[in-house]
């Protein structure tokens, strides 16, 4: 699983954040910075909820090579 991120449409509005703190940070000037881009699968469930809550589709989640 890897996480790839639209810069072009993230806001910064930290919706992932909250719900998978340990993969997604929202620093002081609201960029956001993905802290794993590749997270343990122990974190799939939390990280799948960030992607489904970003409200403006900035984020995907690919599960294999070349995805």
């Amino acid at each position: 699983m890897r996480i790839e991120v639209d810069w072009t449409l993230c806001e910064g509005n930290g919706a992932c954040e909250q719900l998978a703190p340990e993969v997604f940070h929202v620093d002081d000037d609201d960029n956001l910075v993905v802290l794993m881009e590749s997270p343990p699968d122990s974190l799939r469930a939390s990280v799948e909820a960030a992607v489904n809550a970003c409200p403006r589709t900035a984020l995907r989640l690919a599960t294999g090579p070349g995805e």
